[in-house]
């Protein structure tokens, strides 16, 4: 149990710093990086190669030799950066021709969609695919941001179907496994909250603190985060963690004052006899 006391001790104090760590560097930057570095490199090396006789060079050619085989890791990884992009490149464009190739079936199978009105959505993964890709492109879309939807909003109500039914264990899985593939989604916090939810009903209010622990870590910022606070505050009251209940719990009024969640998290500060 004191295990999650420090997990919330983490969470409430380096929050601010795990958002701004994040990092967006593409495959183009690190090409960009390694030509810099190619290119620097041969710089150094023209320098130790013209700075005196042959007869000098045996006594750096130690370094000569380290400078060369740098540069043939460099082209290496240069090379290998651009066979990793062309295959994403190839990857995206060809996912996204058969996506759009099943939205576009859907659309035929189900009554009043009609397939005029059908509006491309954004490549897999948000990047541009190459021209000429492989793959089956139906008419009029090539999208896949409602096929995905409909999936992801499959899933979602899978679990929770699971969990009203009273299989906390199985709800619990489910909705675990609902956010390894959706990491991130629409519905990803709420299926943290969720999951937490049907892991309670199980028994396991341990797992169910770090189950919203884990959610509110994972986006302080989101729609969610209010309630997965106020729910981690009431789940460590209930683990006996009073001192650290509380203070979970008024963490939600000072960093959310507007939220719903505010006054549940007051009422259970009542409860719990929170100073």
């Amino acid at each position: 149990m004191r295990q999650v006391t420090k997990l919330l001790i983490c969470a409430l104090l380096l929050t601010p710093v795990g958002a701004a760590a994040q990092s967006t560097e593409t495959l183009a930057d690190i090409r960009q990086e390694l030509s810099v570095l190619f290119v620097e490199l041969q710089r150094l090396k023209r320098e130790l190669s013209t700075t005196g006789g042959a007869g000098q060079l045996t006594g750096g050619g130690s370094l000569v030799d380290r400078v060369n085989a740098i540069e043939s890791e460099v082209q290496r990884l240069t090379s290998k950066t651009e066979e990793l992009e062309f295959r994403i490149d190839r990857v995206v464009s060809d996912g996204t021709n058969r996506v759009g190739d099943l939205e576009f079936r859907l659309c035929e199978l189900e009554p009043g969609c009609d397939i005029a009105k059908l509006e491309p959505g954004s490549t897999l993964g948000g990047v541009a695919p190459a021209t000429g890709g492989g793959g089956i492109a139906p008419p009029s879309s090539t999208g896949d941001a409602p096929q995905l939807a409909v999936v992801e909003q499959a899933d979602f109500e899978r679990a929770q179907a699971a969990l009203e039914a009273g299989n906390y264990d199985d709800a619990a899985e489910q909705f675990a496994a609902f956010r390894d593939t959706y990491p991130g989604g629409p519905l990803s916090a709420r299926a943290g909250i969720l999951r937490g939810e049907a892991l309670e009903g199980a028994g396991r209010q341990s797992d169910a603190a770090r189950a919203y622990l884990d959610t509110f870590s994972a986006a302080p910022d989101g729609d969610e985060a209010p309630e997965a606070l106020y729910r981690l505050g009431r789940s460590l009251g209930a683990l006996g963690q009073k001192e650290d209940a509380c203070l979970t719990l008024a963490q939600v009024e000072v960093r959310y004052p507007a939220a719903a969640a505010v006054a549940s998290a007051q009422s259970e500060m009542t409860r719990l006899q929170c100073r």
